[in-house]
């Protein structure tokens, strides 16, 4: 967390940001929010301003608990924002440099949350972090996004066109043989190559008791053919 006592110290960045706040909420909160939300999470400052050599400093605000009634209203309207990720103690009022000011903490939304975005469009209205920055979310970043809302990431899921016979046999002996050179001992090192790539990931059991690599393994050891094939 941040230290509200020296606040001078810190500057905005991919997980802190700012905002003057002084003519009341300031619409571009969402576009962060939403950016926080799909991105690694982060601190939005109501009240405190970037100085011109790049630290933060706090300035008056006149109400600061009508800010955050008026945060909550709108971050609970899903025609304004798509998802309210937060708890009630993510948001509170606190005090730096003999001023009030309001803290905002994003977590990073759960996949099956994200994107979040504003308004009803996520190709439109989903952000993302990068640097200091708020930027709009491209539309396959947001075609990613609904993908792994999935309860089965899609990269774990089974490769059914797809036998054991697509993953390199050769390349499983390496990466056994790297393991156990990082990790001397391990118990995977005595699994079968099928129980190794279990373990992994690289190969998944459906219902009926057939193995598939998945679109993971098939990345990380699969034949050259087989992701072509894919």
């Amino acid at each position: 967390m941040i230290d509200l006592a020296h606040l001078e110290k810190y500057r905005e960045n991919n997980r802190l940001e700012a905002k003057r706040a002084q003519g009341g909420l300031p619409r571009s909160i969402w576009e962060t929010y939403s950016a926080f939300a799909n991105s690694f999470g982060g601190l939005i400052l109501l009240g405190v301003i970037e100085t011109e050599n790049k630290t933060l400093a706090s300035v008056p605000l006149r109400d600061p608990e009508e800010l955050v009634r008026q945060f909550w209203q709108i971050v609970n309207d899903p025609a304004r924002v798509s998802a309210n990720i937060l708890r009630s103690t993510d948001v509170w009022v606190d005090e730096s440099g003999g001023n009030r000011i309001v803290i905002i903490h994003v977590p990073r939304a759960d996949r099956h949350n994200r994107p979040v975005y504003l308004g009803t469009d996520p190709f439109s209205g989903a952000y993302r972090r990068g640097g200091e920055g708020d930027y709009h979310c491209s539309a396959e970043e947001v075609r990613a996004m609904m993908r792994d809302q999935a309860d089965l990431p899609r990269d774990l899921a089974p490769l059914e066109g797809l036998d054991q016979n697509a993953l390199c046999p050769a390349a499983v002996t390496r990466y056994r043989a790297r393991l156990l050179r990082c990790r001397p001992g391990h118990v995977w090192g005595e699994l079968s190559d099928a129980g190794l790539l279990l373990r992994l990931g690289a190969l998944t059991r459906t219902q009926n008791g057939a193995l598939y690599p998945t679109a993971a393994g098939l990345l990380l050891l699969g034949e050259a053919w087989a992701i072509r094939s894919v």
